[in-house]
């Protein structure tokens, strides 16, 4: 049995193929760009997640700019900081390697922390903030006068 089509052929002009050929590239682009922008969302929430608070980028900027510094002394280094919060906040940046703990064999025992190799990274992330925050703080006060 021969299956016979009564509908006839449609005939597409070439400018309408190429507009549904454009079209299905776009597509594909802009599918390719989602990802792309979704992955970069994800690692900007990463690292806000990390960075987060209103400490820890004190306390990297404090041991980047002051090098190796001993609680009590990172304590007084950052302003209005609780001992409890610094313990904890310097905690989850040893876990995240970007800071080094180190126990002195000394009576009393005394912790030192510093930045690794690695929480250097974060060293033009950090001045960026601190120019900014500079900048936006001069246009505050000139609004004010």
């Amino acid at each position: 049995m021969k299956v016979v089509s009564f509908r006839k052929p449609i005939r597409i002009p070439l400018v309408l193929a190429l507009k549904f050929v454009n079209m299905a590239m776009i597509k594909k682009s802009a599918e390719a760009k989602s990802k792309e922008c979704s992955v970069k969302l994800m690692a900007i929430r990463d690292t806000m997640e990390l960075l987060s608070g209103k400490w820890k980028i004190q306390i990297i900027g404090a041991l980047m700019q002051k090098g190796t510094l001993r609680f009590m002394d990172l304590l007084r280094e950052v302003d209005g900081i609780a001992a409890k919060m610094l313990s904890k906040e310097l905690q989850e940046l040893e876990i995240n390697e970007l800071v080094k703990r180190t126990v002195c064999n000394t009576k009393p025992i005394t912790v030192e922390y510093e930045i690794t190799a690695y929480g250097k990274t974060l060293e033009k992330i950090i001045g960026e903030i601190g120019n900014w925050g500079d900048q936006h703080r001069k246009r505050l006060f000139k609004k004010e006068r």
